[in-house]
């Protein structure tokens, strides 16, 4: 109960003001990695017996991730790409030491879509991400990170998973997850605001199906992160 009552605070604090607490979900009923696909568990067993080498830049994540190919645009074949499709909070958490030991240089994270498909409450999702920060900051203290912001949807375009059109929910942890950056005193990446159309949607000519970024999205996303000078 003590270690429910230390997270319940630290959920607490991340509310937006006027915003109510009263439906808190406790984080051991929200998490969803029991019904993680297998390609969770042998793309992380993967990742695990890669060798070991220090000192490189990291994206970690979901499915966008994996998708990209980072090495290959930034033209630097040691960049680490660290995405599991259908990955979630939880899921970064249970492998974040994989993360920990390769004391990456820098660290790009982008994760929750997957969270918010499965209704896992907006507070929870943002204090996941407070951990998986917290956790690298203490055991990989030199490793700049880049929190990125989970991407709008477009439910227009054709073959849209519907279960994912809860753009709401995208914009209210977005607003969390900047608090927490700035508490954690690491960069805020506002990728939302990059692939926004302006109506709150995902930019139709960077998307196959509304939800994932295409190649000319990635390309779009490398030359904007070196623009900002993050790369």
């Amino acid at each position: 109960m003590e270690r429910f009552g230390l997270a319940l605070c630290c959920l607490l604090s991340l509310s937006l003001a006027g915003n109510s607490q009263r439906n808190i979900t406790n984080q051991s009923v929200s998490d969803t990695t029991p019904t993680l696909p297998a390609h969770y568990a042998d793309k992380a067993a993967q990742y695990e017996k890669e060798p070991v080498i220090t000192g490189r830049i990291i994206f970690l994540g979901n499915s966008i991730t994996e998708m990209g190919r980072w090495a290959y645009l930034l033209g630097d074949s040691t960049v680490v790409n660290r995405g599991i499709g259908g990955d979630v909070t939880f899921g970064v958490l249970k492998r974040i030491n994989d993360i920990i030991v390769r004391q990456p240089s820098k660290l790009f994270l982008l994760i929750g879509i997957n969270d918010i498909s499965k209704d896992v409450p907006d507070v929870v999702i943002a204090d996941n991400i407070r951990k998986i920060i917290e956790q690298v900051q203490h055991q990989s203290a030199s490793t700049k990170i880049y929190l990125e912001s989970i991407l709008p949807v477009n439910p227009d375009i054709p073959h849209f998973p519907q279960h994912y059109d809860k753009n709401p929910h995208v914009i209210s942890t977005n607003k969390l997850l900047q608090q927490v950056a700035a508490n954690a005193g690491v960069v805020f990446v506002d990728t939302y605001s990059l692939f926004n159309d302006g109506t709150g949607k995902l930019k139709k000519e960077f998307t196959w199906e509304g939800l994932h970024v295409n190649p000319a999205g990635f390309e779009y996303w490398i030359k904007y992160l070196k623009q900002k000078k993050y790369l």
